[in-house]
């Protein structure tokens, strides 16, 4: 059933979309203008992101510079999510599987950002995205933190209480189902929107990788 939530997170999506196409229409990159994509649409110009600050598995910070050098896929998203995160990050391990003949230094990237820090220790996100793919970067961070780096990406999640008589915890989190592509300056520079096809997403990184 569509709740409120769910409409409430579907008007920001949105609204965001509406913002990233206004950006594409008034700014144009040379970087990426003569680059055909399949799977991505990348924005006439890269957008810088504001600071941030994640938790990564290890234990170490995630910021911005850890970004830079390689194309980023991030996607948002919680360990006790039933379909679109299991079946999100299986696809995409599946892309990672098409660069493992890429340099590892420039090779391309998958993050996993889990927006449920209540039950998502940085050690379970790790642990969850590497039985997707060894090489999926995890993060996690406290809520104001989260929002903040969703809301750069124009991406957007919610908490949702559990229906009445469930428990408080069995509560779930309404997501952005997009993928943000960061380039290897760590901007914003494309989204790739459902549903999603591993070859196709391989082959544009693979390509933007090898056009650097």
């Amino acid at each position: 059933m569509f709740n409120r939530t769910s409409l409430i997170v579907l008007i920001l999506a949105i609204a965001s979309g509406l913002g990233l196409l206004a950006a594409q229409k008034f700014f144009t990159d040379p970087a990426t203008a003569r680059i055909e994509t399949r799977a991505i649409t990348l924005f006439p110009q890269a957008r810088a992101l504001p600071p941030f600050s994640l938790q990564q598995s290890d234990g170490t910070q995630l910021v911005p510079g850890e970004l830079q050098g390689h194309w980023t896929v991030v996607f948002i998203g919680f360990t006790h999510c039933p379909d679109v995160c299991p079946t999100t990050l299986a696809e995409l391990g599946q892309a990672q599987r098409q660069w493992d003949d890429l340099p590892e230094g420039v090779r391309p990237r998958v993050l996993f950002v889990s927006v449920d820090p209540e039950r998502d220790s940085p050690e379970r996100t790790g642990e969850y995205a590497a039985a997707f793919h060894p090489d999926i970067l995890a993060a996690t961070a406290d809520v104001p933190a989260l929002e903040a780096f969703a809301r750069s990406l124009s991406l957007v999640f919610m908490k949702v209480a559990p229906p009445d008589g469930f428990p408080d915890s069995q509560y779930t989190i309404d997501h952005s189902a997009a993928l943000a592509v960061l380039d290897p300056q760590a901007r914003m520079a494309g989204v790739i929107q459902p549903p999603f096809d591993p070859a196709a997403i391989a082959e544009d990184l693979r390509l933007l990788t090898e056009r650097r």
